[in-house]
């Protein structure tokens, strides 16, 4: 089943954004909940408010060290939330999910950048991988190559992780990645907002409403 994440912690836009998208939870990271000046104790009560109990979370570790990210990720697994811990996919992140995974913690290995570093977090037990599309495209490498490698290599080892793509700049890279059949994306709330836009839906729907009116005034389907 697909699954569709808000990369955001502005709890405002995802309300607004929960009533038109089938939305499966929230993802964040310290720079986004840096920005938005709203901790965990505040975010995740409203987020499950907003979308549901049913609703999951990837919340990132900030702890660097193998023992620190393993003690924050326990911490986090016992909030009562449906929290995927998020751990980048370095030397030391790598080694934390393998220790992790032995407690049954759900992880989403992050900030990955290339192929090798993706199928190394998969093998560690990572529930979910996390490539950076645009930000590989940005250091001159083909970012929907890495996505369409990574997936291809599930497929044909059939391993029990997901992509969770993240970092896109337009809609055409997520219409990119979804033919490459990824399970999940994470969305900035820009881009989410292009995906519902579409002047030339605007203007049919107000010819519409125009010719109606004309004939009909302002009775409505079932008056005329």
């Amino acid at each position: 089943m697909f699954e569709l994440y808000l990369d955001s912690a502005n709890l405002e836009e995802i309300r607004i954004l929960s009533g038109i998208l089938p939305l499966a939870g929230v993802t964040t990271n310290p720079s986004i909940m840096a920005a938005g000046g709203i901790g965990l104790t505040q975010l995740l009560p409203a987020l499950s408010e907003i979308l549901g109990a049913d609703s999951r979370f990837h919340v990132q570790v900030v702890s660097n060290s193998v023992d620190g990210i393993v003690a924050e990720a326990k911490q986090l697994h016992d909030l009562p939330f449906d929290i995927v811990v998020k751990i980048p996919a370095h030397a030391a992140g790598l080694s934390a999910i393998k220790q992790i995974k032995q407690h049954n913690i759900p992880v989403l290995a992050t900030a990955i950048y290339n192929v090798q570093q993706g199928m190394m977090a998969a093998w560690n037990g990572a529930d979910y991988l996390a490539p950076y599309l645009n930000r590989i495209d940005n250091l001159g490498f083909d970012g929907i190559g890495v996505v369409g490698d990574l997936q291809a290599f599930i497929d044909r080892y059939q391993l029990p992780t997901k992509l969770l793509v993240a970092s896109f700049k337009n809609v055409q890279q997520v219409l990119q990645v979804l033919k490459h059949g990824v399970p999940a994306v994470t969305l900035p709330l820009d881009i989410a907002r292009q995906m519902l836009n579409n002047p030339a839906t605007d203007a049919a729907v107000a010819k519409f409403s125009q010719d109606w009116q004309a004939v009909f005034a302002d009775k409505l389907s079932f008056d005329s």
